[in-house]
């Protein structure tokens, strides 16, 4: 393969790509730039096969840019939070996880998904970084997990603000609100980088390489995660990244997704996705119960405790919050906490369980 027919189809690739993503943005989805290059690359690739690629390198410059961003949410409000309320928040983590698990067990007790897929399918993280995370672990099909994690996304971003809003919780929409937080939100501007993003950019990039090599779990997405947290807590002030910015990642992120998924893979589609549209709303109804048992727990507002055990992106419940006037550092520390937990904690969880479920099945083997 010539240099000159890579560099066609990766322009093929980018053209697609950012052709979904304006069409999504036009649409106003949730994330667009992560789903409408995915989307728009994915219907591509099936219908101009062998047209299309997409570098490694570019997505892992992606989940740099993300990590950055997570890391950025580590405030001191948020940790104070995370500290005074640990317990608790290990507890609705733990209680959600086990939630999650029985999920799984009945997706691929129900259906012919086996049990690793139908588990990273239902784990409540960030969309991004589960699908990383179904990525590094073998044996995962990787397009019935993320059909599953889109699914149950739409759901959420769906779902919980029609919650909010509605008569139970007695929330009202605030246009101004909302208008305020997308202005903040759109104020990052590329000469605000300079010059402390001289000192975070190398640094997360070293500690993204450093931890790939030493398999660190998702690495190119914690190691600039934890590096950013590190260099707030020492004092020094991490700029906001511009609008564009976070956008292109999500373009580099979602185009390598969309290339990955196999949908002729895909077996007994209908199932598959009535399992998804399932497993989503039963997530998050229970979601709902669990944020009940937090009022009780602590002086919170029904509201607050929903947005910060709802299982959605920590970016999209904190604009909500933000526009309800709830507690923002709450909300913030324990969706921070959950991606955390997930991803220090569930590897290694998720590796044990497997490697007890294959001596379960060489005992049962017969002799």
């Amino acid at each position: 393969m010539t240099v000159d027919s890579n560099g066609f189809k990766f322009i093929v690739t980018l053209v697609t790509a950012v052709g979904g993503g304006v069409i999504f943005s036009l649409l106003h989805t949730p994330i667009p730039w992560l789903l409408g290059p995915m989307i728009a690359v994915l219907i591509g690739s099936n219908v101009w096969k062998g047209k299309y690629r997409w570098p490694g390198q570019i997505r892992n410059s992606g989940m740099i840019i993300v990590g950055y961003t997570i890391g950025l949410s580590m405030t001191g409000a948020a940790l104070k939070e995370m500290g005074h309320q640990l317990p608790t928040m290990c507890l609705m983590t733990i209680i959600l996880l086990l939630l999650c698990g029985s999920i799984a067990f009945a997706v691929s007790k129900l259906s012919d998904t086996d049990f690793k897929t139908a588990l990273l399918g239902a784990i409540p993280g960030g969309l991004s970084q589960v699908l990383a995370l179904a990525e590094e672990t073998k044996g995962v099909n990787l397009t019935v997990v993320t059909v599953t994690q889109v699914v149950r996304l739409m759901i959420i971003v769906i779902g919980i603000p029609l919650l909010v809003f509605s008569p139970i919780f007695g929330q009202v929409h605030d246009a101004a609100a909302a208008a305020a937080v997308s202005l903040t939100t759109n104020q990052a501007n590329w000469a605000d980088l300079f010059p402390n993003i001289l000192i975070f950019a190398p640094i997360c990039v070293i500690c993204a390489v450093a931890g790939n090599r030493i398999n660190f779990p998702t690495a190119y997405l914690l190691g600039p995660a934890i590096a950013t947290a590190a260099l707030q807590g020492a004092g020094l002030h991490g700029p906001a990244l511009p609008a564009g910015l976070i956008s292109a990642a999500q373009l580099m992120i979602g185009t390598y997704v969309g290339l990955l998924l196999k949908p002729g893979k895909l077996q007994r589609k209908v199932r598959t996705f009535s399992f998804a549209i399932g497993s989503g709303l039963v997530l998050m109804i229970f979601a709902w119960g669990v944020s009940e048992l937090l009022t009780v727990l602590h002086p919170v507002s029904r509201s607050t405790a929903l947005l910060s055990l709802a299982p959605g992106g920590m970016d999209q419940m904190g604009i909500l919050a933000h526009e309800i006037d709830a507690d923002l550092s709450m909300v913030s520390g324990y969706q921070l906490f959950r991606t955390f937990f997930i991803f220090f904690a569930v590897p290694p969880i998720l590796r044990l369980l497997f490697k007890i479920k294959r001596k379960g099945s060489v005992t049962e083997q017969p002799q």
